[in-house]
C-alpha cells in the first residue's frame, strides 16, 4: 500500500477511535448524570436521620441558617418515573436557628404561625430529568395554608450496604430547592431584608433523607 494511502487509513482509524472514545466518555457521563433509582416500593422516612436545612437572606447581604428537627412522610419509587411520588410533613414548631428568641419570633403569626399551621407539607407525583440530567420533581409546597409549585432537584445517594439480611432496605436521598418567603405571606421587614426588587428566590432549602422500605406484613 502506498505511503499516502497508509496515512489516509491511519487518519481515518485515529478519527474513528477518537469518536468512539468520545461516545464512551459521553455514555459514562450520561450514566453519572442519570443514576439509578432504588428498588420500586414505598419507603418510610426516618425522622431521626432526616434533616431539612434552610438559609434565608438577612439585611440583603447576610444569611441566616437554620433547620427543622422533625420530618416525616413516605417516598414511593415506581417502576416508571411518572409513578414516583412523595408525601412529606415538616413540623414547623421544631424550627431551630440556634437563637431561642428568633425561633419564637419565627413560630409567630408573622412567619410560620405554628399555632394555626403546625406543619408544612411537600407533595408531588412524577419525576423527570432537567437539561443537566438531574432528577427533578415539580411538587407542591404548602406553608401557612398557601400552596405553590416548588421544583426539587434530587439525587439518589444509594442503598445502605450493611443492612442485615431479612431487614427492609434503607435508602438515602439528597435534595435542594429555592423559594421566596413572600410567596407564603411572610412579608414583614422584607424591604429591609430583601431590598426594593426581590426578584430572585431568597430562601435556599437543602434536604437529606434516609428512609426504610415498608414491607407488607403477611
Amino acid at each position: 500500500m502506498p505511503a499516502f494511502s497508509r496515512r489516509i487509513c491511519l487518519i481515518r482509524f485515529t478519527s474513528l477511535a477518537f469518536g468512539a472514545s468520545l461516545l464512551l466518555f459521553a455514555g459514562i457521563a450520561q450514566a453519572a448524570r442519570h443514576p439509578e433509582l432504588p428498588s420500586s416500593g414505598t419507603y418510610k422516612i426516618d425522622p431521626d436521620h432526616s434533616f431539612v436545612y434552610f438559609s434565608a437572606w438577612h439585611h440583603i447581604v447576610g444569611v441566616v441558617r437554620g433547620r427543622f428537627d422533625k420530618t416525616t412522610g413516605t417516598i414511593i419509587v415506581g417502576r416508571d418515573p411518572a409513578e414516583c411520588a412523595v408525601d412529606i410533613s415538616i413540623d414547623t414548631a421544631t424550627i431551630n436557628t440556634q437563637n431561642s428568641e428568633r425561633d419564637e419570633d419565627l413560630r409567630g403569626a408573622d412567619f410560620f404561625d405554628t399555632k394555626h399551621y403546625p406543619a408544612m407539607t411537600y407533595r408531588g407525583r412524577g419525576i423527570h430529568h432537567d437539561m443537566q440530567g438531574r432528577w427533578v420533581m415539580d411538587g407542591e409546597l404548602t406553608i401557612r395554608g398557601i400552596t405553590k409549585t416548588v421544583p426539587i432537584v434530587f439525587s439518589f445517594k444509594g442503598a445502605f450496604p450493611d443492612t442485615p439480611a431479612g431487614k427492609p432496605e434503607r435508602i438515602s436521598f439528597h435534595a435542594t430547592a429555592e423559594t421566596k418567603r413572600g410567596d407564603f405571606g411572610m412579608v414583614r421587614d422584607n424591604l429591609m431584608e430583601l431590598g426594593t426588587s426581590p426578584m430572585k428566590p431568597d430562601v435556599a432549602i437543602e434536604i437529606d433523607v434516609e428512609a426504610d422500605e415498608m414491607v407488607a406484613k403477611h
